[in-house]
């Protein structure tokens, strides 16, 4: 494993901004990571771990320590309890994951598709989309502890999901660097078909849709969103929806209600378990004022999607932090709801 010097970041993200890592090095193997971490030890650098990139705003100084990108290979199959089984290294491309395994009839992860990343950020996002979550799927993470340098397998249960959260992304953030997934899908499931944008999709189709089908209308659906990469489209270079759906209590939901009721308007709402509402952020985003294609300096809202942060051409980290600071004040006065980012920052 080498270890590189300056070494700019901003190519390593969907967003292209950023500053350089002090020292870099690309891990193919558990032994590169604890070779790399022994490295950061000895020279008392911060670590930061590194993925698909998709989901990152990396401030405009970089990242003083040490950057490990996580590229460990590697997909292995088997059957247990009437499932398929899926070891998938950290580093392999999530939705190349995901073609492999509607290519094998596997139903689980097929709305998924599409989305830019890698396999070992998926549970610490715990990463869903159009009806899906992986946190239903995931059934051990295999992870390395910072200090110690100790592998465990994590089940589950002990991963602490919950909507775009994990132990690894809260309570226990920086402890563990994922190597590999395990995921349990349905081999000859159905595909879900439970959102609307899929439905709609879907709505005049004489059979019911195959996993093959339903993979390529995600990849449909997200691309006229811009939220399937494409090179040179500008409303691609973004980190996705940059604003989590927000939570709310059933008091919280029902004073929101009372400004939207003098709207004239209905906001769309999600199931969130008992007590609580999920609220649409793209609504409470553009009903701000915040229109699709909306632009401030080098940065704007993507034409097609008004979740998406997007670099115009030319951006820092601060024209997209102005950008998301004026966001969220205007929703929060407007609505008295606080948006929250869903990218991870780094070197801030």
């Amino acid at each position: 494993m080498k270890i590189q010097e300056n070494i700019p970041l901003a190519p390593c993200t969907t967003f292209k901004v950023g500053g350089p890592a002090r020292y870099f090095a690309d891990a193919f193997s558990e032994q590169d990571i604890q070779n790399a971490l022994e490295f950061s030890t000895s020279r008392k650098l911060a670590l930061f771990v590194l993925g698909g990139g998709s989901n990152l705003v990396v401030s405009d100084e970089g990242w003083p320590g040490l950057v490990v990108k996580v590229s460990i290979p590697g997909i292995q199959t088997g059957t247990a309890n009437g499932k398929m089984l899926f070891h998938v290294g950290a580093g392999e491309d999530w939705d190349g994951f995901v073609a492999k395994a509607v290519a094998a009839d596997c139903a689980g992860i097929e709305c998924l598709s599409g989305i830019p990343g890698t396999v070992g950020g998926t549970p610490v996002q715990n990463v869903g989309a159009y009806g899906q979550e992986v946190a239903e799927t995931i059934t051990r993470v295999r992870a390395l502890e910072v200090a110690t340098g100790k592998i465990s397998e994590i089940s589950n249960a002990e991963c602490g999901f919950s909507y775009r959260t994990s132990i690894f992304n809260s309570t226990e953030r920086g402890r563990y660097i994922v190597l590999a997934t395990t995921f349990a899908l349905t081999s000859g499931g159905k595909p879900r078909i439970e959102y609307a944008d899929l439905k709609k999709y879907f709505a005049n189709a004489s059979t019911p849709p195959s996993l093959r089908e339903t993979r390529n209308a995600v990849r449909t659906i997200r691309h006229g969103k811009a939220m399937l990469i494409t090179p040179d489209d500008e409303d691609c270079r973004s980190a996705g929806s940059f604003f989590k759906n927000p939570i709310l209590t059933t008091d919280q939901y029902d004073a929101l209600n009372k400004v939207v009721r003098v709207m004239n308007k209905q906001i769309p709402t999600y199931p969130a378990g008992e007590g609580k509402v999920k609220i649409a952020a793209a609504w409470l985003v553009e009903n701000a004022g915040f229109h699709k294609g909306y632009s401030l300096g080098p940065v704007g809202i993507s034409r097609k999607h008004s979740l998406a942060i997007v670099n115009r051409g030319g951006a820092k980290v601060t024209d997209i932090v102005a950008l998301k600071n004026q966001v969220q004040q205007r929703v929060r006065q407007v609505f008295g709801v606080e948006l929250h980012p869903e990218p991870v920052f780094v070197g801030f």
